[in-house]
């Protein structure tokens, strides 16, 4: 299998990785919406959520973690949860992800979830893994 995520999962490419239990890991995103813009993926390789009925089930308490400790560690306000399922949505690793974004109050909502990120990715990981 040629997956990117499995490869991270496996330990062949690295990451910034701020949780992990037995069903997911969860890592930093190389290419941040916002600063803290994590991923959480299932171990085993899914090719989307809608690929697997018990995919996001799964998911649903790491990706509820990673918000807690996204807006504990970094003071977000809050946080969005995005997927993508198809090519045609912009999904581009076929591996069951989700997008856990922090958001703060003085640039919310959808329309602003994508902007340019400043902070470089190692202080953001060692602001959440402390």
């Amino acid at each position: 299998m040629d997956c990117l995520f499995c490869a991270i999962i496996a330990g062949d490419i690295g990451s910034k990785r701020v949780y992990e239990d037995e069903a997911c890991i969860a890592f930093l995103d190389i290419n941040p919406w916002q600063v803290g813009h994590t991923l959480v993926i299932p171990r085993r390789h899914v090719p989307d959520v809608l690929a697997d009925d018990e995919a996001l089930v799964e998911m649903g308490p790491s990706v509820a973690r990673v918000g807690r400790l996204l807006k504990d560690r970094l003071g977000a306000d809050a946080v969005n949860i995005v997927s993508n399922a198809g090519a045609a949505s912009g999904q581009e690793v076929f591996h069951a992800h989700v997008h856990v974004l922090p958001r703060w109050a003085d640039n919310p909502g959808v329309a602003n979830m994508k902007t340019e990120v400043a902070e470089p990715l190692d202080e953001v990981w060692g602001r959440i893994v402390g």
